[in-house]
């Protein structure tokens, strides 16, 4: 079987792991090569850019049409004309969602965005999706794509973080610098909760928090309601909080962190956790799929992750082995070329 991932190659130097949806199809590519069904993986280019670095080779949608017997919709939308004449030549299509496209789709609705990931008109013989969305998107996808829903491992390797130099965790530093770094452009991953957990911790404990980096912060107009919100954190008026620009997970914890705060609504896995994690960093976190991991706090429970953010941080170093072992056996489990999820793939009909 010849199978085919899109991707949407941007004009200019483009990388696959420069975002989520790049991640995603890099890590999926490794896995479904190593499938004893499959022959041969390609990148098939929904964008106007060339490749570079790619771990496939790319072909053009006309390329595809020819080539490949199924093709897996990720990072590139398919149109309806071509996903007709590829199913009328006996070619299979399956839909990959990697984000909660519920949230995503409702908040587009609302404020009359034009629409995210789901395609009207193109007949997919299954949905694939990811655990975290199972409860939030499972219905959404069965009856607006009217296909059925399978809900595939999420799948991370450090392959890319490794080729980028690995932070890691240095014990002994006796201050705490925290960083935010949720992409905020959706309700389901702001930095709001995290800001509030500092805050809080700031107030109960001064002192305990040098400095604290917020990092997408270009979303918010400086002037606009979220500017408002700030002013009012102690943490902020006292000019312990750095709004910042995005930047790379490894180079924020390299150069200007030694922990990450974060909060996700419907929304529990991510990459930013797993290169935290990989690197022995604290994560304060409210997942409750990062086995066990991390330090977590209750959903939208400000106090909760002030406490736990100050018994984690008091406690990491001298617990570090020990949260190290348990990171690198559940990292373990996302490993798009272990032998568990190779089964999984491999038994799908």
């Amino acid at each position: 079987m010849k199978i085919g991932v899109t991707v949407f190659l941007r004009e200019g130097t483009h990388h696959l792991w420069e975002n989520g949806l790049g991640q995603n199809a890099l890590f999926l590519l490794m896995l479904l090569e190593r499938l004893p069904q499959v022959s041969h993986c390609f990148v098939v280019n929904g964008g106007p850019g060339s490749a570079h670095d790619m771990p496939c080779p790319v072909l053009d949608w006309a390329e595809a049409a020819t080539t490949c017997d199924l093709i897996i919709e990720l990072g590139a939308h398919i149109h309806d004309d071509w996903a007709s004449a590829f199913r009328a030549r006996g070619g299979r299509i399956i839909g990959m969602r990697v984000a909660n496209d519920f949230a995503i789709d409702m908040q587009s609705i609302a404020h009359h965005r034009p629409p995210g990931q789901l395609v009207f008109g193109v007949v997919y013989d299954q949905i694939w999706t990811l655990p975290a969305f199972a409860e939030s998107c499972t219905a959404w996808y069965a009856h607006v794509l009217r296909a059925p829903v399978r809900i595939m491992p999420h799948l991370w390797s450090p392959t890319l973080i490794a080729a980028d130099g690995v932070a890691h965790y240095r014990p002994g530093t006796g201050r705490w610098f925290a960083a935010i770094m949720e992409p905020n452009i959706s309700t389901v991953k702001t930095c709001h909760v995290p800001l509030l957990v500092c805050e809080q911790v700031f107030r109960s404990a001064p002192g305990f928090l040098s400095s604290i980096h917020l990092y997408n912060a270009d979303p918010f107009p400086v002037d606009g309601y979220f500017a408002q919100f700030a002013a009012t954190l102690d943490c902020v008026r006292q000019g312990l909080v750095r709004f910042a620009p995005r930047e790379k997970t490894s180079v924020v914890l390299r150069e200007a962190a030694n922990c990450l705060v974060s909060h996700t609504i419907e929304n529990a896995q991510n990459y930013l956790h797993y290169e935290a994690l990989f690197g022995g960093y604290p994560l304060i976190h409210n997942s409750g799929l990062l086995g066990g991991c991390g330090y977590r706090y209750r959903d939208l429970d400000c106090e909760d992750g002030a406490r736990v953010m100050i018994a984690a941080l008091l406690g990491h170093d001298a617990g570090l082995h020990a949260y190290r072992s348990k990171v690198r056996d559940f990292l373990g489990t996302l490993d798009p070329t272990s032998a568990a999820n190779i089964a999984t793939y491999t038994n799908l009909q």
